[in-house]
């Protein structure tokens, strides 16, 4: 009996384990310009960091200035194992408050979304 009980223990212990890997989303872990940072200099580009691999296609950032008014960016792409999320930025941005939102989709399948704000000094 001590042998069938050590066994169901084993079994609901990786049944756990599994299920726990299996309900992982995709949650920003870094990004550049950093999440709530004044930089000196705009930059030309935006790389977020994500905790699980993403679907480029399922995936993508806006980004708007203080006025609302959107910022043209360019082709997105995957780097670091499919891991950063690299968004050109092609208008020239002036000193101000900055909100990126984004978007993705993981690899295993689940969406997640958010947003953080970055500011370029005068």
């Amino acid at each position: 009996m001590p042998r069938m009980k050590t066994l169901l223990l084993a079994t609901v212990t990786m049944t756990i384990a599994l299920a726990g890997q299996a309900l992982a989303h995709a949650h920003l872990k870094t990004s550049t310009p950093a999440a709530d940072s004044t930089v000196k200099q705009a930059p030309s580009v935006l790389d977020l960091s994500f905790t699980e691999s993403l679907n480029l296609k399922f995936s993508g950032a806006t980004v708007t200035g203080e006025n609302k008014k959107t910022i043209k960016t360019g082709g997105t792409a995957l780097t670091d194992g499919d891991k950063t999320l690299t968004v050109p930025v092609v208008d020239m941005l002036a000193p101000g408050k900055y909100t990126v939102k984004w978007h993705v989709l993981s690899t295993d399948g689940h969406k997640t979304n958010g947003s953080y704000s970055f500011t370029i000094a005068p």
